[in-house]
């Protein structure tokens, strides 16, 4: 039988990507999402009979038990691959942000990853060399001003990372994160609470390189098979990790400035 892969965030960017990825190369794909007609709409670009969509909420832990007991069915509850990548982009200073907004970063960003690992674990356990991945950021390397809400939750999602997998390596599960910057998704288009700008303004403004979905899910597919706990993707990614290793005090004045 195929490998299987479960993306949350399956209808648009990263997660259709990485879909159209592993699609390609032979995997069985369980798509989910909130947005129906974005999941049809990845579903319509995978091979027949390569994928299934589940509409779903990662917030909704029955949902998720729902989801992952229908799509592992055929498997007899196995599961090669969890990506747990749906999360929301929030900006602005944090005095501006309003309650409802960091609730809601919160739930879906950490809340939700949590859950997918909670509950996916069982699914994960019963099949060798099952592999957890999570979508972190490169706000996970230094904290971003202007993102302390969403930083804080990739921040977890990093640490959450490294504390299950050497929690669960005593049962054959590996866990990954992905580590990109800023990428090319619809996500960039939300505004910026406090200002008339969007994420996408603010990131061209401050000269930085927007990374394709293409090259994020190379990267989770190298992540899946490879080593490293954290994969970092594009440029500024990779000079953040290197300057938080080897030069934390000119990177903690770059982010001053910014």
């Amino acid at each position: 039988m195929a490998k299987s892969i479960f993306i949350t965030g399956g209808g648009s960017g990263i997660g259709r990507a990485t879909a159209i990825l592993f699609a390609g190369r032979g995997w069985r794909i369980g798509l989910a999402d909130i947005d129906e007609g974005g999941l049809a709409a990845t579903r319509a670009l995978l091979p027949s009979g390569m994928a299934e969509t589940h509409v779903m909420d990662v917030r909704d832990r029955a949902g998720w038990a729902a989801a992952l007991d229908t799509f592992t069915a055929p498997s007899a509850g196995q599961l090669d691959v969890l990506f747990n990548n749906a999360g929301i982009a929030t900006g602005g200073p944090l005095t501006a942000t309003s309650f409802d907004a960091i609730d809601r970063t919160i739930a879906i960003n950490l809340t939700g990853v949590l859950n997918g690992a909670r509950i996916g674990y069982a699914y994960l356990a019963r099949t060798p060399g099952a592999c957890l991945l999570n979508t972190a950021s490169a706000s996970a390397i230094y904290g971003s001003a202007g993102l302390a809400t969403y930083s804080a939750t990739k921040f977890a999602v990093r640490g959450l990372t490294e504390a299950l997998d050497a929690e669960w390596a005593r049962d054959g599960i590996r866990v990954r994160a992905i580590v990109p910057a800023f990428v090319e998704t619809p996500l960039l288009d939300g505004a910026i609470d406090g200002s008339n700008r969007t994420i996408r303004e603010t990131v061209r403004a401050a000269g930085l390189e927007l990374t394709s979905v293409e090259a994020v899910a190379r990267a989770a597919w190298a992540a899946v098979h490879g080593t490293r706990v954290h994969t970092y993707v594009g440029r500024t990614a990779h000079i953040m990790a290197f300057a938080a290793r080897f030069a934390p005090a000119m990177l903690r004045k770059r982010m001053r400035r910014g």
